[in-house]
């Protein structure tokens, strides 16, 4: 792992003033889309945290998208308004840089999780709006607990609350300094058992001295997401810094989890959407057929085929993904909310299925040459097939297919661990 910059800059507004609607911040990601492309090779050579990338889109403002507009930013309506510009977004920024656009997943996660809640003062959303607007502030998604040493667990004390334990996975947290973390807890009560504890988040900054970052993330793709454990010791996190999740009730679960799945496909039909167009500017530069046949790779057929198959798919697994999106703004239109469940689990299945088909058929176009290490067009492969095995493919059609027969929404719990 190398080592990086924790400084924290402003957000230069004054040469790019923040969009004035969604579709232009989609216009705005689709333009920085090859400028953040420029890093994807480095990043995933050395892990190296997308620093640079991260900048250039707080500075687009494209963090707007997850700010509400009595905040100053460009959400508004439901939970989800404007999810599909973000879907979109997700997608242009993981076609440049596959760590790139799950980090900024995260912060997607994160800001509409805490802007939706109740229990955080009005104060400290409009402080951490400012930050994301217009301090460069990154957000992380402290949650997962697999491997590591069980429950964090947070006791009340005056003026706040106390946290401890350890978070295995933080993607997002490579930017260091002053960007916060948002940490699942379970809140004890006065009988301290976990069993009648509640579920709550609290906000840390990463330069707080009671953290452990562990730097140990190292793994065969997604590179640059800096998605290291970190051990929290006894944090102290005053009152108007900790909530309790309003989008994990069970009124909001079925739409939660499919707004989830369409950010994991965001993710992973970039990927594979990013792949296809480095082979076709790789095979535009050589210009080599596949068959000694032809003249030239645009005479070649059968070359021919393969990019429009692979394009084909590309379009069908984002139309669906597009579609759901939308769907998603409008929840009340939506007579079973556990519908938005499925569908965007179908989602995820299909561009799970797309981008690693994808990417793993790019070097059937490309040739030997294309193996060098210095083009590392395998990186989109290794990075689609890391983020595909967040969680099984074959568990989520098995409860596709439940739904499918019973009609009812099937338990997540056994289908999906937490």
């Amino acid at each position: 792992m190398t080592d990086i910059d924790t400084h924290t800059t402003s957000i230069d507004t004054e040469s790019t003033p923040l969009p004035t609607s969604r579709q232009e911040a989609l216009d705005r990601a689709r333009a920085l889309r090859a400028v953040l492309a420029e890093d994807a090779v480095m990043i995933d050579t050395t892990g190296a945290d997308p620093t640079r990338n991260m900048r250039l889109i707080g500075e687009a403002g494209l963090n707007s998208l997850n700010v509400p507009k009595e905040f100053g930013g460009l959400w508004e309506g439901s939970a989800y308004g404007g999810w599909q510009e973000v879907i979109e977004v997700l997608t242009e920024l993981s076609a440049a840089d596959g760590s790139t656009g799950q980090c900024w997943a995260t912060m997607v996660l994160v800001s509409r999780d805490l802007f939706s809640s109740e229990d955080l003062p009005q104060q400290t959303k409009a402080q951490l709006a400012d930050e994301l607007l217009y301090q460069g502030r990154r957000f992380v998604s402290s949650n997962a607990e697999a491997g590591g040493t069980g429950p964090v667990v947070g006791r009340r004390v005056p003026g706040g609350v106390v946290v401890s334990g350890v978070k295995t996975f933080n993607t997002n947290s490579g930017g260091g300094g002053r960007d916060i973390a948002s940490v699942g807890f379970a809140l004890l009560g006065e009988d301290e058992q976990l069993e009648n504890a509640t579920q709550h988040h609290a906000l840390i900054r990463l330069d707080n001295p009671a953290l452990e970052l562990r730097h140990d993330w190292d793994n065969m793709g997604q590179r640059g997401t800096y998605s290291q454990t970190i051990a929290y010791r006894d944090v102290f996190v005053p009152d108007g810094w900790h909530y309790a999740s309003p989008l994990m009730d069970p009124t909001h679960f079925p739409h939660w989890l499919g707004a989830l799945m369409c950010l994991h496909a965001g993710i992973l039909q970039g990927i594979g959407e990013g792949a296809l167009e480095a082979a076709l500017a790789f095979v535009r530069q050589l210009n080599r057929p596949g068959m000694p046949m032809f003249k030239t790779a645009g005479n070649d057929p059968l070359m021919h085929r393969q990019i429009g198959e692979m394009a084909s798919e590309l379009a069908a697994a984002r139309a669906l993904m597009v579609s759901i999106a939308s769907a998603l703004e409008a929840p009340e239109l939506v007579a079973d909310p556990a519908e938005m469940a499925i569908q965007g689990m179908r989602s995820k299945v299909a561009s799970t299925q797309t981008a690693l088909d994808v990417t793993s058929r790019i070097h059937d176009l490309t040739g030997a040459r294309s193996t060098a290490s210095k083009y590392r067009l395998d990186r989109f492969w290794r990075n689609a097939r890391t983020y595909g095995s967040h969680d099984s493919v074959d568990a989520k059609n098995a409860f596709i297919g439940s739904y499918e027969l019973s009609g009812q929404m099937p338990s997540i719990a056994d289908y999906m661990r937490a």
